[in-house]
């Protein structure tokens, strides 16, 4: 014991004299998508074992309450820019809504000015078309999926760098494999590097690995949500599965910086991006993923930065994602030069520092036109309820009527709050997509970004993996709102399906003027999959093999207009089903 004591002193004094000979620390990031606080075996929950991620906060700094949005691409806005999500242009989840302004300045953009090598992995949902890509975002490497839902887990048609590629086994696992590549080549090459691992689990489709499904399929669980009765078990078992599994793949990663020599070397940050997907254990907290209650926007914190942080600090003051871009850029010393001011404080003198004056504060939450405030003692909800969350944590009693003085100063801070933000926090008209970025080569416009008219139908709700189907007549129509930056021409690509009965369809794609009609003559007809391993039912559509039609070539202007999709002759029953529109200059 004494032995590695002296090491780990030993090791600390490198990391403080190779800090302060400007050595800068490398960062991994993981960040989990609808694990709730209560997801963690380090928070209470005995239903599971994540040492991995516990590990992160016994060797480093928990935060007791840190605060996200409601969903997700509102949380990675926050984090990216370190302003509140309505500031910055997004406003939901899809159809376009989830897109940065271009003018947000961002952590990857920040980091790779600053010489870091930059890859991110995973779910990204912050934009598709140049320049809201991750590679026009900062990031030298992605490899990944740009959108919210994602209809299937295992071997998925994923983007490599703006390019679509077929995924290689379970999601969490190649995402994680791709990130030790990147951290691996980067060590070789002895630049400091940010990983960025963005995980879409335990988010819908609810799908794992037999070997962590095994482990709950049958497990007898104690730790039990508030509203018992609202608990859908099959779900529950899945969520934590998939938890497990995003833990075992955390572990890999810390394993690799160990073996590499980084582990010391390291700044390694841990959060979700809101409440829980489903009524599960939460710590009593009311609320899940969507509420703007305690239990929707509180997630696990931990950050680890041996002999930085103090090991087994706990944080009680707030904080939130807007924080973490303005430490991050604190400890590693690099310079954000963000054109716009930023919400978020830097929460280095709360990890580093052991006596410090903290000003108080308020964080702020909006989701669907609901708004909510969070102080040090009290929650003012969106329905005007005020809670006192020290005394009632659970949000069990409304003090709206008991103490108004109280309610009035929340409501006036809300309304200043509001009065900063564009539209008032409301949302906002839809932009349209871009085209011609220098950026890019590629411009996909998948269909979930797309709009129709007549009888075509989206294959689920949920627009984020669906495609387009039941395109059966000619006054049918496909369209995507469109601003062509640069003028050119085009190939045109559209991934597609069509049965071999209904192949003969001849179809024109039109920009204004400008047009381009072709016929198809292959048929594609695969089977939708992923129900086989759904250990739930889903909401997200299930997927297909898409193939690739090249229909020709168009000229496009510069400026605003309507790509738009429609038949001229369908001899079968359909013309067929549509996934992406690509744009290659």
């Amino acid at each position: 014991m004494l032995k590695k004591c002296f090491i780990r002193i030993a090791a600390c004094l490198a990391v403080s004299n190779s800090f302060a000979s400007g050595k800068p620390p490398n960062v991994v990031i993981f960040l989990a998508d609808d694990q709730g606080w209560g997801d963690l075996r380090v928070h209470g929950n005995t239903d599971l074992n994540t040492p991995n991620i516990d590990s992160l906060a016994k060797d480093g700094a928990s935060f007791d309450r840190f605060f996200v949005c409601a969903v997700c691409a509102p949380t990675r806005a926050e984090f990216f820019t370190g302003r509140y999500h309505p500031k910055t242009g997004v406003s939901g989840v899809s159809t376009g809504r989830e897109r940065l302004n271009i003018d947000e300045y961002t952590l990857g953009e920040a980091f790779k000015k600053a010489g870091y090598a930059t890859g991110a992995f995973g779910k990204w949902h912050n934009g598709t078309q140049y320049p809201n890509h991750p590679n026009t975002r900062g990031y030298d490497e992605f490899y990944g999926f740009t959108s919210g839902h994602w209809g299937h887990y295992f071997s998925p048609a994923l983007d490599h760098n703006g390019r679509v590629v077929k995924g290689d086994g379970y999601i969490t696992d190649d995402l994680t494999t791709k990130a030790m590549g990147f951290i691996k080549k980067q060590t070789e090459a002895k630049k400091p590097f940010l990983a960025y691992l963005p995980y879409c689990t335990p988010h819908s489709p609810m799908q794992v690995p037999d070997e962590f499904w095994e482990r709950f399929r049958d497990k007898d669980l104690k730790m039990v949500h508030r509203e018992a009765k609202r608990e859908k078990q099959a779900h529950k078992r899945a969520s934590l599965a998939m938890v497990e599994n995003v833990d075992w793949n955390v572990g890999r990663v810390l394993k690799q910086l160990e073996d590499l020599g980084l582990e010391d070397d390291t700044i390694v940050i841990y959060f979700s991006d809101n409440g829980p997907n489903g009524h599960r254990w939460n710590g009593d907290m009311r609320g899940k993923k969507g509420s703007t209650d305690e239990g929707g926007l509180r997630v696990p914190f931990f950050i680890r930065w041996p002999g930085k942080i103090p090991e087994g600090h706990r944080v009680a003051k707030l904080a939130g994602a807007i924080d973490i871009f303005p430490t991050l850029a604190d400890l590693t010393g690099i310079q954000r030069d963000e054109p716009k001011p930023i919400d978020g404080v830097s929460l280095k003198p709360l990890l580093m520092e052991k006596k410090t004056e903290w000003k108080e504060r308020t964080i702020y939450s909006t989701w669907a036109n609901r708004f909510s405030l969070r102080t040090s003692q009290y929650r003012l909800s969106d329905k005007g309820e005020l809670f006192d969350m020290i005394a009632d944590p659970g949000q069990r009693k409304n003090l709206a009527k008991k103490r108004p003085q109280i309610i009035d100063q929340l409501n006036a801070e809300m309304v200043q709050w509001r009065s900063t933000l564009p539209n008032k926090g409301e949302r906002m008209t839809i932009r349209p997509f871009l085209v011609g970025h220098p950026g890019g080569i590629d411009n996909q416009l998948p269909s979930r970004d797309g709009n129709s008219e007549g009888g075509i139908k989206r294959s689920s709700i949920h627009p984020n993996c669906s495609f387009f189907l039941n395109w059966t007549k000619p006054e049918d129509r496909i369209f995507w709102e469109v601003d062509v930056v640069t003028a050119g021409e085009y190939e045109v690509e559209l991934h597609y399906t069509c049965p071999e009965r209904d192949i003969g369809s001849t179809i024109e794609l039109s920009f204004g003027d400008q047009k381009v009609t072709a016929q198809v003559t292959i048929a594609h007809d695969p089977p939708l999959v992923g129900a086989a391993q759904d250990r739930f039912v889903r909401n997200e559509s299930l997927v297909k093999d898409f193939r690739i039609f090249k229909m020709g070539k168009i000229n496009l202007p510069k400026g605003k207009g309507r790509l738009s999709l429609r038949a001229l002759e369908i001899p079968g029953l359909q013309v067929m089903d549509v996934r992406l529109l690509n744009l290659r200059k």
